[in-house]
């Protein structure tokens, strides 16, 4: 088997032979091939696995590459087709918004629903591969969690189609050799995508490329510091007029800055006294947020995914899963007099 964890290259004893110089280049494609399966997925842990069971196999069949296409291609082919296959069958990953309309500020959460249910956060670092800054740049907005949510509306060939040619600008003829099909069934293939996912997500190319700004950064300070204040007016006179409170993996999902008040003062009092710590996340900003507890401990809640437009917070999606901290490098539990991280 091959460690792919770790990156350092296969357990000794099962590398293939005499071809130092694929390894190599096979090795270097992971953390992009990771980005792909995620992109196709919607789930990090999924995406873990998918590049995990393609890189052993393209490991396995290195000898027997005969380089007719280039490596890249045939790493890729092997790639699609294991997130093929986990597609088949599967109903597509969505966020609470997807699902219904906006609920009362005075509903229950409700039962969560499974975790095939929902699109998932992903590390930023995990997931975005490019070694050239304009490269990376372009990368980190084609995981932002609303275009990678848009991308689960496509069937699973058309979402491969999509990513490869608007994402990773790949030419029709590499898609059409990778999928075994032809160039105008790519282009046919690309049109219905864009026409699917026209006004459902920004342009991957297109937007927030430059990254955060003095004035973004500025909104996320300003944002912190009322979250942990627990003011109330402070925190929506930040909202968008139609900001999205998503709450994964319950279906309640809120809209709008009173919904928003309403609920934090409601059935959200509970995070009063919260902390957030700033993480990386589907290649934009967001927080580990401590709740506290009982025994006077800070206990891992959630994950925030903060969606910024203009001088306002678009959005903020609420993982409400402590057991994503782990795939963050993230404690589950601080002192309530330990500084946050900056």
């Amino acid at each position: 088997m091959v460690d792919l964890q770790s990156g350092n290259g296969p357990v000794s004893g099962v590398a293939p032979r005499g071809r130092p110089e694929l390894e190599a280049e096979l090795w270097e494609l992971r953390p992009r091939l990771v980005g792909y399966c995620y992109r196709m997925l919607g789930s990090a842990a999924d995406a873990d696995d998918a590049a995990q069971e393609a890189m052993s196999r393209a490991w396995r069949r290195l000898d027997t590459f005969a380089g007719r296409s280039s490596l890249r291609t045939w790493v890729y082919r092997i790639t699609t087709n294991v997130c093929l296959d986990l597609l088949a069958g599967r109903r597509r990953r969505a966020l609470p918004a997807d699902l219904e309309a906006p609920s009362s500020p005075t509903a229950t959460l409700g039962e969560p629903l499974g975790d095939g249910t929902w699109v998932g956060p992903a590390p930023t670092g995990s997931i975005v591969g490019g070694a050239d800054p304009a490269e990376r740049a372009a990368e980190r907005e084609s995981v932002r969690l609303a275009f990678v949510a848009a991308l689960q509306h496509l069937p699973p060939r058309q979402r491969a189609v999509l990513i490869l040619r608007d994402v990773l600008s790949w030419r029709a003829s590499e898609v059409a050799e990778l999928l075994g099909t032809t160039t105008v069934s790519v282009n046919s293939a690309l049109q219905r995508a864009r026409t699917t996912l026209a006004g459902r997500a920004p342009d991957p190319a297109a937007t927030g490329a430059a990254g955060l700004d003095d004035r973004h950064r500025d909104l996320l300070a300003r944002y912190v510091d009322a979250f942990e204040r627990y003011d109330i007016e402070a925190f929506v006179a930040l909202l968008a007029d139609d900001v999205r409170h998503t709450m994964p993996p319950f279906s309640l999902w809120l809209q709008g800055p009173t919904d928003v008040a309403a609920w934090m003062r409601g059935p959200g009092a509970g995070c009063r006294g919260s902390r957030l710590v700033p993480v990386e996340v589907n290649g934009g900003p967001g927080f580990a947020h401590y709740r506290p507890g009982d025994d006077g401990r800070l206990h891992a809640f959630s994950l925030q995914v903060v969606e910024l437009a203009d001088d306002r917070v678009a959005a903020v999606t609420y993982f409400l899963d402590p057991t994503l901290f782990a795939h963050f490098g993230l404690p589950t539990e601080l002192d309530r007099a330990a500084p946050t991280a900056s």
